[in-house]
Protein backbone atom coordinates (compact mmCIF):
# COMPACT_ATOMS: atom_id res chain seq x y z
CA UNK A 1 0.00 0.00 0.00
CA UNK A 2 1.54 3.29 -0.68
CA UNK A 3 1.72 5.91 1.36
CA UNK A 4 -0.30 8.84 0.83
CA UNK A 5 1.02 12.25 -0.49
CA UNK A 6 0.62 15.51 1.40
CA UNK A 7 3.38 17.65 0.40
CA UNK A 8 1.71 20.40 -2.33
CA UNK A 9 4.97 20.55 -4.25
CA UNK A 10 4.70 16.52 -4.99
CA UNK A 11 1.41 16.27 -5.84
CA UNK A 12 1.57 18.86 -8.39
CA UNK A 13 4.65 17.08 -9.77
CA UNK A 14 2.51 13.80 -9.57
CA UNK A 15 -0.49 15.87 -11.84
CA UNK A 16 2.50 17.20 -14.20
CA UNK A 17 3.96 13.77 -14.94
CA UNK A 18 0.13 11.88 -15.36
CA UNK A 19 -0.26 15.24 -17.79
CA UNK A 20 2.97 14.34 -19.79
CA UNK A 21 1.96 10.77 -20.06
CA UNK A 22 -1.68 11.93 -20.59
CA UNK A 23 0.65 14.13 -24.02
CA UNK A 24 2.41 10.84 -24.37
CA UNK A 25 -0.55 8.92 -25.49
CA UNK A 26 -1.63 10.64 -28.32
CA UNK A 27 0.80 11.01 -31.07
CA UNK A 28 -0.26 13.50 -32.38
CA UNK A 29 -0.95 15.89 -28.96
CA UNK A 30 2.92 14.64 -28.33
CA UNK A 31 4.42 15.73 -31.88
CA UNK A 32 3.10 19.43 -31.05
CA UNK A 33 4.27 19.93 -27.73
CA UNK A 34 7.56 18.12 -28.97
CA UNK A 35 7.59 20.93 -31.64
CA UNK A 36 6.52 24.03 -28.72
CA UNK A 37 8.96 22.74 -26.56
CA UNK A 38 12.30 21.97 -28.77
CA UNK A 39 12.65 18.63 -26.77
CA UNK A 40 13.34 15.08 -28.65
CA UNK A 41 11.92 12.19 -27.31
CA UNK A 42 15.38 10.74 -26.55
CA UNK A 43 15.57 13.64 -24.23
CA UNK A 44 11.78 13.69 -22.52
CA UNK A 45 12.52 11.71 -19.93
CA UNK A 46 15.52 13.49 -18.60
CA UNK A 47 13.42 16.79 -18.48
CA UNK A 48 10.39 15.25 -16.50
CA UNK A 49 12.91 15.61 -13.32
CA UNK A 50 13.08 19.50 -14.20
CA UNK A 51 10.05 21.11 -11.63
CA UNK A 52 10.35 23.87 -14.72
CA UNK A 53 10.19 21.17 -17.43
CA UNK A 54 6.67 19.70 -15.49
CA UNK A 55 5.11 23.46 -15.22
CA UNK A 56 5.58 23.32 -19.07
CA UNK A 57 3.46 20.32 -19.32
CA UNK A 58 0.77 21.93 -17.37
CA UNK A 59 0.41 24.90 -19.56
CA UNK A 60 0.37 23.01 -22.56
CA UNK A 61 -2.37 21.07 -21.03
CA UNK A 62 -4.20 24.25 -19.61
CA UNK A 63 -4.14 26.42 -22.58
CA UNK A 64 -6.53 24.46 -24.57
CA UNK A 65 -10.39 23.73 -23.17
CA UNK A 66 -10.98 20.30 -24.88
CA UNK A 67 -7.28 19.28 -23.71
CA UNK A 68 -7.63 20.56 -20.37
CA UNK A 69 -11.44 18.74 -20.48
CA UNK A 70 -9.54 15.33 -21.65
CA UNK A 71 -7.02 15.45 -19.44
CA UNK A 72 -9.02 15.75 -16.01
CA UNK A 73 -11.70 13.17 -17.27
CA UNK A 74 -8.35 10.78 -18.03
CA UNK A 75 -7.10 11.46 -14.52
CA UNK A 76 -10.16 12.25 -12.55
CA UNK A 77 -8.99 15.76 -11.63
CA UNK A 78 -11.46 18.19 -11.54
CA UNK A 79 -9.60 21.74 -13.80
CA UNK A 80 -9.00 23.58 -11.11
CA UNK A 81 -6.72 20.91 -9.48
CA UNK A 82 -4.70 21.11 -12.58
CA UNK A 83 -4.45 25.00 -12.23
CA UNK A 84 -3.58 24.80 -9.20
CA UNK A 85 -1.35 21.80 -9.72
CA UNK A 86 0.73 24.50 -12.33
CA UNK A 87 0.62 27.59 -9.49
CA UNK A 88 2.40 25.33 -7.08
CA UNK A 89 5.08 24.24 -9.57
CA UNK A 90 5.38 28.18 -10.49
CA UNK A 91 5.68 29.25 -6.90
CA UNK A 92 8.52 28.02 -4.83
CA UNK A 93 6.38 29.39 -1.57
CA UNK A 94 3.24 27.63 -2.13
CA UNK A 95 1.77 26.32 1.21
CA UNK A 96 -1.95 25.93 0.16
CA UNK A 97 -2.47 22.11 -0.09
CA UNK A 98 -3.31 20.85 -3.86
CA UNK A 99 -5.77 17.76 -3.69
Amino acid sequence: MKKPVHNPREVAEIVAVQALSFIAGDPERLGLFLAETGIGPETLRTAAADPQFLASVLDFVLRDDATVKAFASASQLHPTNIAAARQVLGDPHWERDVP
